[in-house]
């Protein structure tokens, strides 16, 4: 069992944990997940690491609610246990092999969209713990919605906030910002972006066009985490990848992002006849004919 230490709500629908998982904070590094589990019979559920702390034996996540399984997760409250915690999984961020004085000299950007955010803080945090900066574009629909500010403030080297309804910051997409950047002059050795699917996929198409090398975090469904059910397959560069095993981060100008989008959306139907069940409880008697709450 591992017990929460810590449960906080950041916006409407995102929430974030602190977790006892003592054998997963000392060995986790950036860019990798975890999975969870809630009980026996509750689904595994995959989340990146937004933060760790070896000496306390602690991980954080950052999930939004998007399902049955993550809407009873956002119940659970400070005292309460994960049955199963399993990670880090996958491949850590594959710069920090890179020496120290040699990334010092790079222009980095990170571009990170909506829940994004939690996955790109401790990328930009390791960084600045080691002396390197970084810029960082952080983009929310609106000022409600936007977490981690201050955190990442205190972390990024230069930080742009934007929301596409301008209640707050700059107001339009993050690829507006990268475009007012690269047109005063600024260049940058590579990106890293982390965000829905459809983010990456223009922000990749851009840093394409002003060749600027960019690494993203893909996030397709998973059950095992382990490239045993292939439910997270995607094709890179034409050949077919898993995210839980070859990634989570991959070269963003080789990702076939249509492809991933499209079995995204194989699996919507599901999950909202989970959740109608869930909501109605008691009185769900199955009306749809497939979830089988009228057998």
């Amino acid at each position: 069992m591992y017990q929460i230490v810590k449960a906080e709500k950041l916006a409407d629908k995102i929430f974030l944990m602190e977790i006892e998982a003592p054998r997963v904070a000392r060995a986790c590094q950036p860019g990798q997940f975890l999975i969870v589990k809630m009980d026996e019979v509750g689904e595994r559920i995959p989340l990146t690491i937004c933060d760790y702390n070896r000496e306390k034996g602690t991980v954080t996540i950052v999930f939004q609610t998007v399902g049955a399984s993550t809407e009873k997760m956002s119940w659970l409250r400070e005292g309460d246990f994960f049955q199963d915690v399993t990670g880090p999984l996958g491949k850590a961020s594959e710069w920090i092999e890179d020496d120290i004085e040699e990334l010092k000299q790079k222009k980095i950007l990170f571009v990170a969209g909506g829940v994004g955010t939690a996955p790109v803080y401790p990328q930009v945090k390791w960084l600045h713990e080691h002396g390197v900066a970084a810029d960082v574009i952080v983009g929310a629909k609106n000022k409600e919605l936007l977490i981690l500010e201050k955190e990442m403030e205190a972390v990024a080297g230069n930080l742009y906030v934007t929301t596409d309804d301008g209640s707050y910051g700059r107001h339009g997409m993050v690829t507006a910002v990268i475009e007012e950047l690269a047109a005063k002059g600024t260049k940058y050795d590579f990106c890293v972006a982390i965000g829905p699917m459809i983010m990456m996929k223009f922000v990749c198409l851009l840093t394409k066009k002003l060749e600027i090398p960019t690494i993203v975090s893909m996030n397709p469904i998973m059950v095992d985490g382990t490239g045993m059910c292939g439910a997270c397959r995607l094709l890179v560069d034409g050949k077919v990848k898993f995210a839980c095993v070859d990634g989570p981060e991959f070269d963003g100008h080789l990702v076939d992002f249509d492809q991933a989008m499209q079995r995204q959306q194989s699996y919507k139907t599901q999950e909202g006849r989970a959740m109608l069940k869930l909501q109605e409880g008691s009185t769900h008697h199955g009306g749809c004919g497939n979830c089988g709450g009228d057998r």
